[in-house]
């Protein structure tokens, strides 16, 4: 079966909640396709606002803080996801890996400080899912004050040899705010976010706060007997077709991690072709990537880092490599101006007090009427956000 570059936008737009606004009753389904990053902070929120009709910066922040039906905790990639509340299990426990298939790619780093301590990885997983037990009785504002908080508590069952080495400078940069001690918990926080030790509390001013999931939520995730085979069918309908290998760089595990979860729904999936190379698609989403209909054309000012722009297979949305490069940055990505599930432009928004600049860069002609519908979505976006927009620029 040979797939067109076109069927699997089409799909992957009505798989993200992009091929129309959804009713605010869709607010689950929309976090829980595949989750929210939110970095930068407030990320997540333009996701949203994208996803679903009417959607106001209060209501969603009141889904997150107030009625906690989401979540918010470091889940694939070891990035800062938000998520349903009821599906926990597949966005964190279901990504703990079993012996063997560790290093994941934000924990690699350690292994400097590992060396210079003489410490096990286990062994200090071990006493930081401990110490972190002590988030049950508190709430941490900064990240900061979390790696130094923890690092103390370490600190007073570790050897009297190893304390000297746990205090001395981090290595990573900072050294006059972070000790080695603190830089080793900090790569820790992800797998100890999985055994949902960690999660984000309310945001206080421009800083983050953490707790533990049990003192966030007043109980610990439902048990999923099939979480995994869960998060991996929402990798595959939203970014499908695709492979073990794709699977793996979402996640951001090892090889052999990827490999066990998928297998877990090996008997789901079938094989297509997509530009001569095989990839694999879940068999109940065969239909909707054949469907011939075109979803609503729409235009969309999709936020930094949101869902539809996290793949690999670039050329889907944007064939040209050079452009690839303006969207898909090491830091600092833009917005993406996306036209018929194509990156057709990207956009910036620079605010200042009350109000909010937003610059354009389009890839391709518009039309007039098409060039007025993208201040019109400025705007929108200016009012989600309780801005004025002051000045608007297409290039």
């Amino acid at each position: 079966m040979n797939i067109e570059t076109e069927q699997i936008r089409r799909h992957r737009l009505r798989a993200h909640h992009l091929d129309k606004k959804q009713p605010m009753t869709g607010l689950t389904a929309a976090a829980g396709a595949c989750g929210f990053q939110n970095s930068p902070p407030g990320a997540w929120e333009t996701a949203l606002f994208n996803r679903l009709e009417g959607c106001t910066l209060q209501t969603a922040q009141n889904a997150l803080y107030l009625e906690k039906s989401l979540i918010q905790a470091w889940s694939f990639r070891g990035a800062p996801v938000v998520f349903p509340a009821e599906q926990s299990a597949v966005f964190l426990t279901a990504l703990r890996a079993q012996e063997g298939e560790s290093p994941w790619i934000y924990t690699r780093g350690i292994t400097a400080a590992l060396d210079f301590l003489q410490m096990p990885f286990e062994d200090l997983l071990e006493r930081t899912e401990k110490a972190a037990g002590h988030l049950d009785d508190c709430v941490i504002k900064s990240k900061e004050a979390l790696d130094r908080t923890l690092a103390e508590i370490i600190e007073k069952e570790l050897p009297e040899e190893k304390r000297k080495l746990w205090r001395a400078p981090s290595m990573y940069g900072r050294p006059d705010r972070q000790t080695v001690g603190g830089a080793a918990v900090s790569f820790l926080l992800r797998p100890c976010s999985f055994a949902s030790l960690v999660v984000f509390g309310k945001r206080q001013g421009n800083s983050p706060t953490f707790t533990s999931f049990k003192r966030w939520t007043g109980g610990l995730p439902e048990k999923t007997p099939d979480a995994e085979k869960a998060l991996v069918r929402k990798f595959l309908h939203c970014y499908g077709p695709s492979t073990k290998e794709g699977l793996m760089a979402w996640l951001g595990c090892s090889l052999k991690q990827a490999k066990r979860l998928w297998h877990t729904i090996s008997d789901e999936m079938e094989p297509v072709m997509v530009e001569k190379k095989t990839a694999s698609m879940l068999t109940m989403d065969i239909e909707s990537l054949l469907r011939s209909e075109k979803s609503d054309d729409r235009l969309i000012l999709l936020g930094p880092h949101d869902p539809y722009l996290d793949i690999k297979d670039r050329a889907v949305l944007l064939e040209d490599r050079a452009l690839q490069k303006l969207v898909w940055k090491t830091v600092g990505n833009p917005g993406v101006v996306l036209k018929n599930g194509r990156a057709a432009g990207i956009w910036k928004a620079k605010t200042q007090k009350d109000n909010v600049e937003i610059s354009i860069r389009l890839f391709e002609a518009y039309q007039a009427a098409e060039k007025k519908a993208i201040e019109r979505l400025a705007g929108e976006y200016a009012d989600f956000r309780g801005l004025e927009l002051k000045n608007f620029y297409i290039e």
